[in-house]
C-alpha cells in the first residue's frame, strides 16, 4: 500500500516517467550502413533480444530516496497506457498522487537499440510528458521541504524551477538530457534560482559552452556543483595524481 506523505516532509521531484525498451542487435550497425547512402538511409535492424524498464528520472530518483530511508514524491505526466508503471510504484510503496494523466496520449518512452560496439540508436517519443507543465509545486502541499529539477518537458522545467524558487523551496536542478533544449541565458536562470547543480562530465562541458561560466563562475551562485568526472577524463587524472601526492606526504 503507498504511504501517505501528506503531512510529512519530503522531497517534490519534477521530471519524467517512461517505458525505456531495450534492444540488442547481435552484429555491427557499421556492417549494415553504407557510408555513400547516408543521405537515402533506409535500414532495418533484427533485434532478438528485448526488455522494457520502468524508466524516467521522477520515479527513479522517488525510489532511490526512499531506499535511503528519505521520502520523495515524484510529480509527473503520464498517459493512457500508464496502468502498469502505477501498479509497480504502488506495490513499491511510490505515491502517484501527483502524477497526472493526460487523456490521448502515451506516456514518455524510449526505444534503445545497442550493437555489439556498444554503438546506440534511440528513438524518444516525449508523450505526456509534453503536458508536465500543467503540474503545479503548490498542489503537494505544505510538507516538501526540498526540489529536484530533472530532466521533463521544456516549459515544466523552467515554471517548476520559477515555482521551487517564489515558494522558498532549495531545489537541485539536474537537467540531464534535457540540457539541449535551453539556451545559455535560460541555464544561467536556472542556476540563479536552484540550490545546487547536479551534472555529468559532458553536461559539464555544454553548460560551459552555452553559458560561458566556469566552474568558479557556478560555484559562486549555488551551494554546491556536484559533477561527475569520468575516470579517463584529465580532471579525473590530475585529482588522483593529486590524492597521491597528498597521500605520499
Amino acid at each position: 500500500m503507498a504511504q501517505n506523505f501528506a503531512n510529512d516532509k519530503a522531497a517534490l521531484i519534477c521530471g519524467s516517467v517512461a517505458y525505456d525498451t531495450i534492444l540488442v542487435f547481435p552484429d555491427r550497425f557499421k556492417a549494415h550502413i553504407l557510408p555513400d547512402k547516408l543521405h537515402t538511409l533506409n535500414v532495418s535492424f533484427l533485434v532478438p533480444e528485448m526488455r522494457r524498464e520502468f524508466g524516467g528520472c521522477a520515479a527513479n530518483i522517488a525510489y532511490g530516496l526512499n531506499l535511503l530511508g528519505d521520502r520523495g514524491i515524484a510529480m509527473a505526466t503520464a498517459g493512457q497506457d500508464f496502468a502498469p508503471y502505477r501498479e509497480r510504484m504502488v506495490a513499491l510503496g511510490l505515491p502517484v498522487e501527483h502524477i497526472k494523466l493526460i487523456d490521448g496520449t502515451f506516456t514518455a518512452q524510449a526505444f534503445i537499440t545497442t550493437d555489439l560496439d556498444d554503438n546506440q540508436i534511440t528513438a524518444f517519443h516525449p508523450g505526456a510528458m509534453q503536458f508536465a507543465h500543467l503540474n503545479k509545486v503548490a498542489d503537494a502541499g505544505t510538507g516538501v521541504t526540498l526540489g529536484i529539477v530533472a530532466p521533463d518537458g521544456r516549459q515544466a522545467m523552467i515554471e517548476h524551477a520559477a515555482q521551487f524558487e517564489a515558494a522558498s523551496i532549495p531545489f537541485i536542478f539536474d537537467p540531464g538530457q534535457g540540457m539541449p533544449m535551453f539556451g545559455g541565458d535560460e541555464l544561467k536562470t536556472f542556476i540563479r534560482q536552484a540550490r545546487w547543480v547536479a551534472v555529468n562530465d559532458y553536461e559539464w562541458g555544454m553548460l560551459c559552452q552555452k553559458t560561458g561560466l566556469s566552474a568558479a563562475d557556478v560555484s559562486a551562485e549555488v551551494e554546491a556543483l556536484i559533477r561527475e568526472v569520468y575516470a579517463s577524463s584529465p580532471e579525473a587524472v590530475a585529482l588522483a595524481t593529486t590524492s597521491m601526492k597528498e597521500t605520499r606526504e
